[in-house]
């Protein structure tokens, strides 16, 4: 927020304000923004990764499937919560972001569609889960507010952010993925990074929801993405065959590789918690260091798997 100083008309009175000015500018956080760029028909060959695409391992591959589950249904729910403002913005600059945002979910919701394909061919109640999310969005949509949407939309957009950043900064967290899967996963982190304050801005700019709102966004987003995604991990389990006890077993086996003390999304949590600063904005954070290069190897290749496997090897 820009604060005025009034001053007179005297030399020294100049010189302090200009000196007011430079440390306002010395203490404002610096904000790290790219410009969102729509990327169309890029082939990730999903049709051809084995049924356990992480590690052989039954528990994380279905831990992953079942977050990808929900980002189809979770992007549409996205660009209808920024719609609701759309009419409200005046500002030329927002409006392309948003109009970019729009299209970026779009194209999220088409691969991962296909990945819930490749699923749907394993066996997987696919369309029993996308029948509640549908439902669950739809009521979201016509029961709460516009204000409570788009603080749930730009809670959601931080936690992937965070997500693209945690898993692609170490090379070794997903070291035994598929190629394939991480090169969809990679695409798709680089776009978090370009649209992951969009809208958060829609939000504060023009929503201007309480800051009570957004806080709780936050916890009742994140409570909800785990336990839903823990609950389909289950009932993929199941119907791929494996009984009570060894899934309890590998729940206990493999929960720890993404909460435990040292889990992959434990590491989240300094950045996670900047959200319930008063000042935070999602450009606080930098951007992955290797963003540049998966662009540079798309540009070089067009091929989306050569760029997602030069932006793992990338990682430290």
């Amino acid at each position: 927020m820009a604060t005025t100083v009034k001053t007179k008309s005297c030399p020294v009175d100049i010189l302090a304000f200009n000196a007011i000015e430079k440390v306002q500018q010395m203490n404002a956080p610096v904000l790290y923004q790219v410009d969102p760029v729509v990327r169309r028909d890029l082939d990730f060959q999903l049709d051809q990764i084995p049924r356990y695409w992480f590690a052989n391992d039954p528990f994380r591959t279905r831990m992953f499937d079942a977050l990808s589950l929900t980002f189809p249904d979770g992007e549409r729910y996205f660009i209808q919560s920024v719609r609701l403002f759309r009419d409200q913005i005046h500002d030329p600059i927002l409006q392309q972001r948003v109009a970019d945002f729009i299209k970026q979910e779009a194209q999220h919701g088409i691969a991962h569609d296909k990945m819930n394909q490749v699923m749907r061919q394993q066996g997987m109640p696919v369309d029993q889960f996308i029948h509640f999310l549908t439902k669950m969005f739809k009521f979201e949509l016509e029961n709460r507010s516009p204000q409570y949407n788009i603080a749930m939309t730009a809670a959601a957009e931080h936690l992937t952010a965070l997500m693209a950043e945690t898993f692609y900064s170490h090379k070794i967290t997903l070291v035994e993925a598929h190629p394939y899967v991480r090169a969809l996963l990679a695409w798709h982190a680089i776009e978090e990074m370009e649209h992951r304050d969009v809208a958060f801005d829609v939000m504060r700019q023009i929503a201007q929801v309480p800051e009570s709102t957004r806080k709780f966004a936050l916890l009742f987003t994140t409570f909800m993405m785990f336990n839903f995604t823990l609950y389909r991990t289950h009932v993929m389990l199941k119907h791929d065959g494996f009984g009570p006890w060894q899934r309890i077993k590998m729940t206990y086996q493999g929960l720890p590789w993404f909460i435990g003390k040292k889990g992959i999304l434990s590491r989240m949590r300094k950045p996670y918690m900047d959200w319930f600063k008063a000042d935070f904005h999602p450009s606080q954070h930098a951007v992955i260091a290797q963003y540049k290069t998966w662009l540079d190897t798309l540009a070089q290749t067009d091929d989306p798997i050569a760029a997602g496997e030069a932006f793992w090897q990338a990682g430290r």
